[in-house]
């Protein structure tokens, strides 16, 4: 089986100063279909960098990211554009909704900018598996932050993605809205054979995902199956 993600070797530092900073050094993974993985550390040592250049959203100074089959090394903005639209779905902790759109529109936009005819139904679809069925007309506004995040999520399974990644999904919902948040991400996960890469300060959520993989300093500290189904 070929993996979705595959991350060999890979550095990325700045100059910073007089100097050179290093925000990861030799990071080595791979995940396959419907994987979920948790990126866990403390501030400053390295996830959403890492998370931002798994997605092909920055780019590593030394080693190879491979994604959905595609090696993003030497590819264009435009080329790296291209295959995050057609394999990778994003979740923030900010819910990032367009505020002059619906819910039902937000979830749409994605596949309309790709040119994409009738993808009402689906959006309705992912609407109503994440329990919005009833709010497809209401603007961001008239969203609780739940469900604001539930729009989020539907809009980043409509183009089907082979590997999903949310960066702190829960970070601005309560404790009982982030465990729903959280199910609903594993649920369509498994519904839709996702691969699932999380980072996160929450080690229940992370407790959730089959592995976890620590940053320190901008190196893996540890990358251990959790065991969770």
């Amino acid at each position: 089986m070929q993996p979705v993600l595959s991350v060999t070797n890979l550095t990325k530092s700045y100059r910073s100063g007089e100097g050179i900073l290093v925000a990861l050094h030799n990071v080595s993974f791979t995940l396959n279909e419907g994987d979920t993985c948790a990126i866990v550390g403390p501030s400053g040592s390295g996830k959403t960098t890492l998370l931002g250049i798994c997605a092909g959203l920055d780019r590593q100074t030394s080693g190879s990211v491979t994604l959905a089959g595609v090696t993003l090394d030497h590819l264009s903005e435009d080329e790296r554009a291209k295959v995050r639209n057609q394999f990778v779905g994003f979740v923030f902790q900010s819910f990032q909704l367009i505020p002059t759109l619906t819910a039902l529109e937000n979830v749409m936009v994605p596949m309309e900018l790709r040119g994409e005819k009738n993808v009402r139904k689906d959006a309705i679809d992912l609407l109503e598996q994440v329990g919005l069925g009833q709010r497809l007309s209401h603007y961001p506004t008239q969203l609780s932050g739940g469900e604001q995040q539930r729009v989020a999520i539907a809009r980043s399974f409509i183009n089907k993605p082979k590997i999903l990644f949310a960066d702190e999904p829960t970070g601005n919902l309560d404790a009982e809205t982030s465990e729903k948040i959280e199910n609903l991400l594993f649920d369509l996960n498994r519904d839709k054979k996702t691969t699932l890469v999380v980072v996160t300060h929450n080690l229940d959520l992370a407790q959730k995902t089959r592995r976890i993989i620590r940053l320190k300093g901008g190196a893996v500290v540890s990358d251990s199956a959790v065991g969770a189904d």
